[in-house]
This record gives structure tokens, sequence and C-alpha cells, in this order.
């Protein structure tokens, strides 16, 4: 990485909008943000600007000048029990993981106005290729087994009746877990540029019993970046990036997923994409046709309401966002 981020950059909005919370990295180091590349020619394969029916839907610009539509709000969703506070401050957080080559370029703007927003602390996580996440391992079963958060089998007490009360904190997530290793895998965070992008190089997500495969992240803004790393801010954003069906079929034909012996949910009958194509977090997706394994890149547009605070924990809720947190299952 080169040496153009100055240590004590503070990020957009002002210091009143910080929350008590200390987000804290140690910085690994500091760059522009790596290009955008995939090893051979790449063609795009699928778009995010399809509902989970097939329906075309017109893919927004990401500038407010004339004649141009702006993005809409992405959705919010549960923020899962796998989180780990951003403790690693990189763009390669693939470590050691063995799995398609995935670069996910973000760029990340103000839902109204559409200008980018700048130096936004982004957090990513996933699991491996065999469904398990770094901290949580011993939540599974192993072998590409589901975490134990995931929902199986038939449910045997299914209540009767209209429901009553008030609904359970937490957006369905099941509460967080404190980790119970020292891997973090598949976890970093990283700063948006001037013009709201941010790229990160991972693998190709595999899948675990009762979630489609999928990408968690975070956008965090009003913070300060120092010598240390982020502190302080509010979480804006809180939402997960879903794959189509077709990469997710191409990329169980290669080692390791194709040896995961895993029940897999579908992008259809998943309980946390709402099917809203880019807006509930599709990704557009390019790889080479028929050689997936060479890899793939993905890219999205994530509008977000920087005045807003959507932590996924069911803790604060923005005004007139869907209903998908309050709605999600308690897998992450």
């Amino acid at each position: 990485m080169t040496g153009n981020q100055t240590g004590n950059e503070k990020a957009q909005g002002p210091k009143h909008k910080r929350d008590l919370t200390r987000r804290k990295v140690v910085v690994a180091g500091a760059g522009a943000v790596a290009a955008v590349g995939v090893g051979g020619a790449v063609v795009a394969t699928a778009s995010a600007g399809t509902n989970k029916q097939g329906s075309a839907k017109p893919l927004a610009s990401t500038s407010a000048s004339a004649g141009e539509e702006c993005y809409k709000l992405t959705s919010e969703t549960t923020e899962g029990p796998y989180y780990i506070d951003a403790d690693k401050l990189r763009q390669d957080i693939t470590e050691d993981k063995e799995g398609i080559p995935f670069t996910l370029r973000l760029k990340v703007i103000d839902s109204e106005t559409c200008e980018p927003i700048r130096n936004a602390a982004v957090d990513i996580w996933h699991c491996d290729a065999l469904g398990l996440y770094s901290g949580y391992e011993s939540f599974s079963e192993g072998g590409g087994t589901a975490p134990t958060d995931a929902p199986s089998g038939t449910p045997t007490d299914v209540p009767s009746g209209a429901p009553t009360g008030e609904p359970p904190a937490g957006g369905g997530g099941g509460g967080h877990e404190e980790p119970t290793s020292d891997t973090r895998y598949l976890r970093g965070t990283w700063k948006t540029d001037k013009q709201g992008f941010v790229t990160f190089e991972t693998i190709f997500p595999g899948w675990y019993r009762g979630r489609c495969v999928h990408i968690h992240t975070k956008v965090h803004v009003n913070g300060e970046w120092t010598d240390a790393g982020y502190e302080g801010g509010t979480t804006c954003h809180t939402g997960q990036f879903f794959f189509d069906e077709e990469s997710v079929l191409a990329s169980a034909e290669v080692e390791p997923y194709s040896t995961s012996t895993t029940e897999r949910t579908t992008l259809d009958d998943d309980t946390i994409y709402d099917g809203s194509g880019v807006q509930g977090g599709l990704l557009k997706l390019k790889y080479k046709k028929n050689d997936i394994a060479k890899g793939v890149i993905g890219s999205i547009t994530v509008g977000v309401d920087p005045e807003a605070t959507n932590t996924g924990t069911g803790d604060a809720v923005q005004p007139g966002a869907s209903d998908t947190a309050s709605e999600s299952a308690s897998a992450s």
C-alpha cells in the first residue's frame, strides 16, 4: 500500500454527531484504494439491476447532475451474531483462506444528494468457502456444516393466533456472540476515497444451512481517523451483499466449495434478501464465463443516510427504513 493517507485526517461530519462508543483499530498501513482487477479478460454474467423475479430495473446514476436519477437508500439488515468491531484495518482480508479470488468494489454515496461520502469506515466480513466465520469456528460442526445460529429442521412449536405485545429487540439476529477464537480471516475495514470508493480483496464466500451466499457490511461516518486508526462516529448503514444464483452454482463446481455437503439456501428462499435488486444489496458480478475459478469482480453503489443510525442490532432504527431488520431470521 502506498502512503498517501494522513494519520489525523478526519471523517466527514461535525464532531457533535459522534456517539460515546469508541471504535479503535490499529493501522496496518495506509494507501490509495487499489485498482480493481482480476487476471484475464472478464465478461459480465449478472446484473445487479434485476430483482429476484428477473425483471429489469433501471440502473441509477451515482451523480445528481441534470437528467440523472439518484440511487435509492440501500436496504438495512440485521448485523447477525458474528460481527467483530473493526480490529483489522486492511483491504486484503484473504489471509490464507482458499477459494475463488474475489474483488469487491463499493461506492458509498448520500442517497439524497448522490454526493460521494469520503473518509467513511467500511467494514466487511463473511464466511469462508465451507461456511465458517473467523472467531467462531466452535459454533460450527465443521466440514462445511452450518453455524449453530442458522435455522434447521421443521419447527414443532409454531404459534397460533395473532401476535401480541412488542417485538423482541435485536432485529431477529439472535444477539451478538462473543468470539471463541483469535482468528480474524475474511474481516476488514478500510476508508472510502474522495469519490466514495473502497476496494477489498477476498474470496468468493461459501454457504451454510439457512442462508444464501452473502457478505456483511457496515458503514461508519462522523468519526475520526488518527494514528491509532478510526475512532468514534456512528454506524449509518448495516447491510448485506448478495450473489445471483448463476454465479453461486458456478462456484459450487470449484474446490473447496465442491466438497461442501451442506444444504444450500437459494437467493429466492433467503429470509434476509428482500428481492429489490441493487437496493437490496444484489451485486453486479463479472467473471470469465465457464472459468469462474480465475476470479470474480463484484461492485455496487451503496446509498446511505449519513444522518441516520443503523446498527443492525435493533437498538436504533432509521425513520422510514424497510422492515428487513425486524423480519430477519436468526441466521447471520
